[in-house]
């Protein structure tokens, strides 16, 4: 049986917190380890704080939404922004790549998404914004969500 959750917040920098840690509490039904719980996290504080900086550029009248699905192990997560859109996904992709270096950005976003997740699918169309779409399989997962 697939359980799911949805979550929507203002762009505001504060909010990546509160996501990361919504996001841990919802996933911690499937007794993730500390480090799979860690990663998740990780990815979460990642995509969401690209949504607010790189796809909302601190406008805070920007919405980022957040899904996730638990089934059979599985953890799918959907961030999403209705922002500027990623003109060059490849280019974006890449290790240390940043748009805003002035922000002391490292550009390794992606690139931790990509290590910490076994897939990750970027959906994005520019002046309409950005979803990063990633899955993971607990290994350990004892499906409490039934």
């Amino acid at each position: 049986m697939k359980n799911e959750m949805k979550l929507q917040f203002r762009a505001l920098s504060q909010n990546e917190s509160f996501a990361r840690i919504t996001v841990a509490a919802f996933i911690a039904q499937l007794d993730p380890t500390m480090d799979e719980l860690t990663e998740i996290k990780t990815v979460v504080s990642e995509a969401v704080t690209n949504a607010i900086i790189h796809g909302y550029e601190g406008n805070p009248d920007g919405i980022v939404y957040i899904s996730v699905a638990l089934e059979d192990g599985f953890i799918d997560l959907s961030i999403k922004d209705e922002g500027l859109g990623i003109a060059d996904v490849e280019e974006a992709r890449q290790p240390l790549f940043t748009t805003k270096p002035e922000l002391e950005r490292s550009g390794m976003g992606f690139t931790i998404m990509e290590n910490f997740m076994d897939e990750i699918e970027i959906h994005t169309a520019v002046g309409k914004g950005t979803e990063v779409r990633l899955r993971k399989h607990l290994a350990t997962s004892k499906m409490l969500c039934n």
